[in-house]
């Protein structure tokens, strides 16, 4: 379930606790938790509603002015679906932000992010990618995803798709503008022995 950057920070604030969509089936569960800018929420309750009960306090619960307004947003979803309203609080921060940040690496870990590394590159249908990603992220900072992937002969969206996979591991940050590689990132960087393929 994707949520608006204000939304998110709503939910991790406590100013909005609900959420509403048109969906053709339910596409959350309850207890399911998922990362967001402003870190990881969990759904609470999801049930179908009438669009027409839902009241004013709600709609602001949900970072809206007013109901009327939220309707005018939800009926932009046309075709034979539901409208849900799901209940949302925030678990706590994403993980993955003290995870980059956490550069004091023993040579376990080192071989632990080799192992994983190298079975991305294993699995991959591109080849090896791993090390050159993370070598064109350090070299160039805050570069656009465009432009580096262009750099490496690659497709946006894939290469993005990559990079995701790199930032879960806690070796690169994210930007409004392209990438970094994280503390964590930096000092594996230093004391891994694979190299550029």
């Amino acid at each position: 379930m994707l949520l608006p950057p204000k939304v998110a920070h709503g939910v991790a604030d406590g100013s909005v606790t609900l959420a509403f969509r048109r969906w053709r089936r339910q596409d959350v569960a309850v207890g399911s938790q998922f990362r967001t800018v402003a870190g990881v929420v969990r759904v609470d309750e999801v049930g179908v509603v009438d669009e027409a009960a839902i009241t004013d306090a709600e709609a602001v619960a949900a970072g809206w002015p007013d109901a009327e307004r939220l309707r005018r947003q939800l009926a932009k979803v046309e075709g034979e679906v539901a409208t849900y309203r799901v209940v949302l609080s925030w678990a706590g921060p994403d993980p993955r932000v003290a995870l980059r940040e956490s550069a004091d690496l023993t040579d376990d870990d080192i071989a632990t992010i080799d192992a994983k590394l190298e079975r991305l590159d294993r699995a991959s249908s591109h080849g090896p990618w791993t090390m050159v990603t993370l070598d064109i992220i350090r070299r160039r900072p805050h570069t656009r995803a465009p432009d580096l992937a262009a750099e490496l002969g690659r497709e946006r969206d894939p290469f993005k798709i990559d990079v995701r996979k790199l930032k879960n591991l806690g070796l690169t940050r994210s930007f409004d503008v392209g990438y970094e590689v994280s503390p964590r990132g930096v000092v594996y960087l230093e004391r891994t022995t694979r190299r550029l393929v």
